[in-house]
């Protein structure tokens, strides 16, 4: 069984409690239908579960199948330094199907982000190479697809695009 390589550290973005005994990581992508798929059982799990669970979200954009996958993982980071990057986050896989350059700027005005900031920021090398960390970290933890979830440090394989599987790992 794969384990994660990149412990999970105050640099991550996460939602739930920090001192909670279940920590889920997920290595994701903003263009892949699986993880689109995957976004609204990851809401009822949160609400679901509450203060019993921290939820993580590291990139894995697979640029080859997924061309506006760095793009969109590049606009959440950037809002992210506007405080915005779980409403971004959100907001893009509501918007997966339409997913480009204008769609992406369209919902960093929607979120009322400083626009300059939000540009220079989309662009720049730190946000890259944050990105490019979150996927060698993923390739260390034998990450091959997305979407891949760790909980507690142990990959778990048993997730078949189903609220149930997810549900299931919770309580083993």
């Amino acid at each position: 069984m794969a384990h994660l390589k990149t412990a999970v550290s105050k640099g991550d973005h996460t939602l739930g409690n920090p001192k909670a005994a279940k920590v889920l990581v997920e290595y994701g992508d903003y263009q892949c239908p699986h993880c689109g798929l995957a976004f609204p059982f990851i809401n009822r799990l949160l609400d679901n579960y509450g203060d019993e669970i921290l939820f993580v979200f590291r990139n894995f954009p697979l640029q080859e199948s997924h061309p506006a996958a760095m793009m969109a993982a590049l606009a959440a980071e950037a809002a992210g330094l506007q405080g915005k990057f779980w409403e971004m986050h959100d907001m893009i896989f509501e918007h997966q199907a339409s997913l480009s350059a204008d769609t992406l700027l369209h919902l960093a005005e929607k979120l009322q982000l400083d626009m300059q900031k939000f540009s220079q920021d989309w662009r720049s090398q730190e946000l890259m190479s944050r990105v490019e960390g979150d996927f060698e970290g993923g390739l260390r933890s034998g990450v091959n697809g997305t979407p891949t979830f760790f909980l507690n440090g142990a990959r778990y394989d048993h997730y078949n695009e189903t609220y149930e599987s997810l549900e299931q790992m919770m309580r083993d």
